[in-house]
């Protein structure tokens, strides 16, 4: 069976566009491959400076994965800083990938311009060796990515590719595939932007644990058009067109059939505001009840690590054995 590895890092709340994007797609499709997804809270450390956040993020993250159907018992749910392997794998990667190759990454450029002035971890360079051993610790065949990743699957091919070629064929080398289309979610006040909960403003952005008459208000309060006709089209009613992306999405719909039912914006945005409260209210009850039991939560970690562990182990001997490590 095809193993898919896609991760997440925990430093925020997660929210509608992340839902509806993509971890709906994790969700059905943990029954159709063998799926590996880490909370990887090792590569948050470069942009975490305050003790406390990093575990308690980890924590609600790991509650709303489950809470949003990914099932321990099928799908390889784990936290990053639980399974060695990955630091121990990682100095391996960075003594297999060049300064150069590492100075070209554009994210690297990227985060390090917009923190001109500021602390700058090296973690950010190093990054990608430890995202590479992530990748082929677990032997995955398919990474989904989005266009802004793809840099970083190319590196990490490139890095297997160079460590089979010096001591043998021992990784995986892993092919980056476009993840299956998810819902179209942009930001309610900015309907030509995704929604983010890193916006200026959370009113156009919906978190998965939002109330009900906060969802209410921000759907009431969306943006759309100047005049008052309800059709699709994202270039000319990015507004209207958003609203009916996301109705459709949370009631299983055609964006352009919803279109012919309304005439007005009012009822457009209550339905949808309705619609993504009734989708949301049992992920909301099921993550109340774990985070209310961090020991179940736990032990749902635990199986998940266990099971990544007998993996990352197998991989991490296998590369030792091939460069010629002394046994201990």
């Amino acid at each position: 069976m095809t193993r898919v590895l896609s991760c997440i890092q925990p430093t925020g709340d997660v929210h509608l566009g992340n839902y509806l994007g993509a971890l709906r797609n994790w969700v059905s499709g943990q029954h159709e491959k063998d799926v590996f997804h880490g909370i990887v809270d090792l590569h948050a450390l470069t942009v975490t400076e305050q003790p406390g956040v990093l575990g308690e993020t980890t924590l609600k993250l790991a509650a709303m994965l489950f809470a949003i159907g990914l099932d321990p018992e099928v799908a390889t749910v784990f936290v990053q800083s639980h399974v060695p392997e990955h630091t121990q794998l990682g100095w391996v990667m960075e003594c297999t990938v060049s300064y150069g190759e590492l100075s070209r990454m554009t994210q690297f450029k990227d985060k390090t311009a917009k923190r001109e002035g500021h602390f700058i971890s090296a973690g950010l360079f190093t990054y990608p060796a430890l995202q590479a051993a992530d990748i082929v610790l677990y032997d995955a065949n398919e990474v989904p990515v989005g266009d802004d990743q793809r840099q970083h699957i190319e590196i990490t091919r490139d890095i297997a590719i160079r460590f089979n070629h010096r001591f043998g064929d021992t990784l995986v080398v892993p092919e980056a595939v476009t993840p299956k289309a998810g819902a179209r979610v942009m930001d309610l006040q900015d309907p030509t932007s995704k929604m983010s909960k890193s916006s200026e403003s959370d009113a156009g952005c919906i978190m998965m644990l939002d109330d009900p008459k906060s969802i209410a208000k921000k759907f009431k309060r969306a943006v759309t058009d100047s005049d008052s006709e309800v059709y699709y089209d994202v270039k000319a009613k990015p507004g209207v067109s958003s609203l009916l992306d996301i109705l459709a999405a949370a009631t299983d719909s055609s964006a352009e059939a919803l279109a012919t039912q309304y005439t007005q914006y009012g009822p457009l945005k209550a339905d949808a505001g309705e619609a993504i409260v009734a989708m949301l209210e049992p992920i909301q009850a099921r993550y109340r009840e774990l985070i209310g039991d961090k020991a179940e939560l736990g032990r749902l970690l635990r199986v998940g690590s266990d099971r990544a562990r007998t993996v990352a182990s197998a991989t991490l001997a296998r590369v030792y054995d091939a460069i010629g490590l002394l046994p201990a």
